[in-house]
């Protein structure tokens, strides 16, 4: 983990950010770990070196995501907790199968499979309909949030772009609130330049934001979007694999597409 100015971080600064980011003092913190509070200022002091399994109880406390353990660990001198494999690698072949399971399910219906930073790893067939019309120097590099957003992307036929707009944004801000990469920040300032705007008049007592999706033939598809993530993944590439399935919110649509 680094600041912006590149400096690398120590395990106690970012301890004490991650501590800040939650909002516990270093009493707080101490009494959910079951340790001192003077070890905790000791830590983000630098002035003692914390032990592996103190740093995995502090971040366990802190809910700290996997990957910022494992760099808080490295910056411990410590070997890190999760192993990151391409999702091809031998040892993935029972995610590989289950995530090919889920987009096959989903189909005629979209369903594609992103990871950490929103770059398409997957897609089922039924995704075409979403991708229909997106400029090819989109699809080079696919992005979900580019391609829904990007003025050469989905953004001229979403029919209520103000209101996905602010839900899809809405979604990486708390994203970027939980990652140090600063990937998510960098993506989150990209797409904030996009024209567009926001919804201001978003009907809260509906069942959920609906994607209101024009086709090129002149269909209008409503979908509700649902994710489906792998909550016992110990792998980094499982754990932050999301799967993104749109699903009719209306019986034209279901019908439009079967």
């Amino acid at each position: 983990m680094t600041t912006s100015d590149s400096t690398v971080l120590t395990v106690g600064a970012m301890l004490r950010r991650w501590r800040i980011r939650r909002r516990l003092s270093q009493l707080d913190l101490a009494l959910e770990a079951d340790v001192s509070a003077r070890h905790v200022s000791f830590v983000e002091t630098g002035r003692a070196t914390p032990s592996r399994a103190m740093v995995l109880r502090l971040a366990a406390v802190l809910d700290v995501p996997r990957r910022d353990q494992n760099r808080m660990l490295v910056a411990a001198g410590l070997a890190p907790a999760y192993a990151e494999r391409p999702l091809e690698a031998p040892d993935m072949a029972a995610i590989q199968a289950g995530v090919q399971r889920v987009l096959d399910a989903y189909d005629p219906y979209p369903c594609v499979v992103v990871d950490r930073a929103w770059r398409i790893i997957r897609a089922n067939a039924g995704a075409s309909v979403l991708l229909a019309g997106v400029a090819p120097h989109l699809l080079e590099h696919p992005n979900a949030l580019r391609i829904a957003l990007h003025p050469d992307g989905m953004a001229p036929r979403i029919r209520n772009l103000g209101q996905w707009r602010s839900h899809l944004v809405e979604r990486l801000r708390r994203e970027v609130a939980a990652d140090d990469s600063g990937e998510l920040a960098q993506l989150l300032d990209e797409i904030l330049s996009y024209p567009g705007g926001f919804a201001d008049d978003t009907d809260l007592g509906g069942v959920a934001v609906p994607l209101q999706l024009a086709t090129p033939d002149g269909r209008e598809l409503r979908f509700l979007s649902m994710v489906t993530t792998f909550g016992t993944a110990l792998d980094l590439t499982a754990a932050e694999l999301s799967i993104e399935a749109f699903l009719p919110a209306d019986t034209e649509t279901a019908a439009s597409l079967r």
